[in-house]
């Protein structure tokens, strides 16, 4: 057997909760963590409506933006939690549960980010994107300059 080669994960509740895991992990600390965090966003909404994941309540955001107070919706999946941007909705059917308790830890997962993202793109139907990244610059194009009364229409 090819040692390159990784088996491929069936998308059960525990493989996908650790494989959710994995890809938030490398988002908190990716050049470009956009696609990672709509592919958990994805994953963890596709779970909720199968019924394999559930909302348990709201929690305050340790990362509020603009130094307001923003809640995040709490998500139960297998061993693991997630949080994910509450929607409207979800303010009148939750429960608030007030700060986010820090001594309550995910188990340790044991998959690659590469396989993670396998499962995740296979279990979602995502297709895998690259932003630009934000110090790349356009290519430099001159200007171009009409004769006095030319239109430029």
């Amino acid at each position: 057997m090819n040692s390159n080669r990784s088996p491929q994960l069936n998308p059960t509740v525990e493989n996908l909760s650790q494989a959710i895991f994995i890809v938030n992990k490398h988002a908190k600390t990716a050049p470009n963590p956009k696609f990672l965090y709509k592919l958990k966003q994805s994953a963890l909404l596709k779970l909720i409506r199968e019924g394999k994941a559930k909302k348990v309540g709201l929690h305050f955001s340790s990362n509020p933006k603009f130094s307001q107070q923003q809640s995040d919706v709490l998500i139960e999946c297998g061993a693991y939690s997630f949080h994910l941007p509450p929607s409207k909705g979800d303010f009148e059917i939750l429960p608030h549960l007030g700060k986010l308790d820090h001594l309550v830890r995910n188990p340790k997962a044991t998959i690659s980010l590469n396989q993670a993202k396998k499962l995740l793109l296979s279990y979602t139907g995502e297709k895998e994107w690259h932003e630009k990244p934000k110090g790349q610059k356009s290519k430099y194009e001159k200007p171009v300059f009409k004769k006095l009364g030319e239109s430029y229409f």
